[in-house]
């Protein structure tokens, strides 16, 4: 049996894809509500492809609760959230995890971690659980979890995976775990590099949006177009430039990096900077919009609505969104006037002055912030009437209106 703790976007997916392929899967979540809405038979996040894979996981015999299992693999896929003054990681979740856990394992099971931790975590914080229990007949390993919301299901059976381990023969028993349902390739390693390539991975990703987001800065002041300059930019054949836009956000990108600098301060300078420069993007985008306003001559701030909540599109993900982060900004900027915001993929409330319509949305507003870009406006201005659209992800395409970074 395989017990997976922790059913959030990477735990649900990761239980539903094992059991949908012939494996005994319990999956336990500490939150009661959630494990009674998947009883219930329905799912918790939309994601494409998702309640076909639930449907199939059901049929195969998935059992969710809040019960920790006797069994021979477990899969912890609990967040990992940073300490914001230490810019550490705090294990707490991961820690808690595996110390229930080891109350119930069985001798010789296997503990692998796929929750996104920074180099020499497991060594710190989780092998010491195992030795003051003295459960040292527990194997480790770390398998971390390298999927995106949006396109979940097809990266679990498609993207390459890697498998650390103390014993290799441990590595290779869960790697066939993995490969029982990952046509990509598994690589195996030891614990340390497996934790280090998996916040490299975001981190190199973070440096480039950073370059890209400095270089949009740097075009502005200029007096150049950022977009014309990295079209062309990009026809030589060793540049790849990303698209700037308004702040990075999900739990990867605006989080992991800085596990790099917490524990790395006086080496990860570079890192740093780049993640500074990510995170000054929202109020950068508000500045833009000002800067629009003063230039057609609107001064009414209760004019400006904010289009996207979600951290990327066509999803209804909002942790550590831009959005969230800008409006934040605008308690400053805009002295407490209320902005409108809509974002077609979230129905619940998350913010003060949502909406749950474009109609209503866009009554009364001169100035739309497009902060994600949903297919429902992705190259469609017109949806936006003779409104001034400030378009920080270049998304919208050409028009009068229509004001990039």
């Amino acid at each position: 049996m395989i017990n997976v703790i922790g059913l959030g976007y990477i735990g649900l997916p990761t239980a539903l894809m094992m059991a949908s392929h012939g494996m005994e899967v319990v999956g336990t979540d500490c939150s009661e509500e959630l494990v009674a809405t998947l009883n219930e038979g329905r799912t918790t996040f939309k994601e494409e492809g998702l309640e076909d894979l639930f449907a199939a996981a059901v049929k195969a015999g998935i059992v969710f609760t809040t019960d920790y299992q006797k069994a021979e693999t477990y899969i912890v896929s609990v967040p990992t959230p940073y300490d914001r003054l230490s810019k550490k990681v705090d294990p707490c979740y991961v820690v808690a995890a595996v110390k229930t856990l080891l109350e119930v394992a069985p001798q010789g099971a296997v503990c692998v971690v796929e929750s996104t931790v920074s180099p020499n975590t497991i060594d710190r914080f989780v092998r010491p659980l195992l030795e003051e229990a003295g459960r040292t007949d527990v194997a480790l390993a770390h398998a971390p979890e390298r999927i995106i919301p949006g396109n979940m299901v097809a990266e679990l059976l498609h993207n390459n995976r890697t498998v650390g381990a103390d014993d290799p023969e441990v590595g290779k028993r869960v790697a066939a775990l993995y490969a029982s349902f990952c046509q990509g390739e598994i690589a195996l390693t030891d614990i340390r590099t497996a934790e280090m390539t998996k916040v490299v991975e975001n981190t190199f990703r973070a440096v480039n949006i950073a370059f890209a987001n400095e270089l949009a800065k740097i075009c502005r002041v200029g007096g150049m177009d950022v977009g014309e300059v990295i079209r062309i930019a990009n026809k030589h054949p060793r540049v790849n430039i990303l698209k700037p836009g308004p702040g990075v956000g999900g739990h990867c990108i605006p989080v992991d990096p800085w596990f790099l600098v917490g524990d790395y301060p006086e080496t990860a300078n570079f890192v740093r900077l780049a993640l500074q420069t990510n995170a000054s993007m929202p109020e950068y985008v508000m500045r833009r919009t000002r800067e629009a306003m003063e230039e057609r001559g609107i001064a009414d701030f209760s004019k400006v609505g904010v289009y996207g909540l979600t951290y990327k599109e066509d999803v209804d993900d909002i942790r550590e969104s831009p959005t969230l982060q800008m409006l934040e900004s605008m308690k400053e900027h805009l002295c407490g006037h209320p902005v409108k915001v809509y974002d077609p993929w979230v129905d619940r409330d998350e913010v003060p002055n949502q909406v749950h319509s474009m109609e209503e949305f866009l009554e009364g507003l001169e100035v739309v912030i497009v902060m994600v870009g949903h297919s429902q406006v992705k190259g469609k201005p017109e949806i936006f009437g003779d409104r001034i659209v400030v378009d920080p992800r270049d998304v919208m395409g050409a028009g009068e209106n229509v004001c990039k970074l």
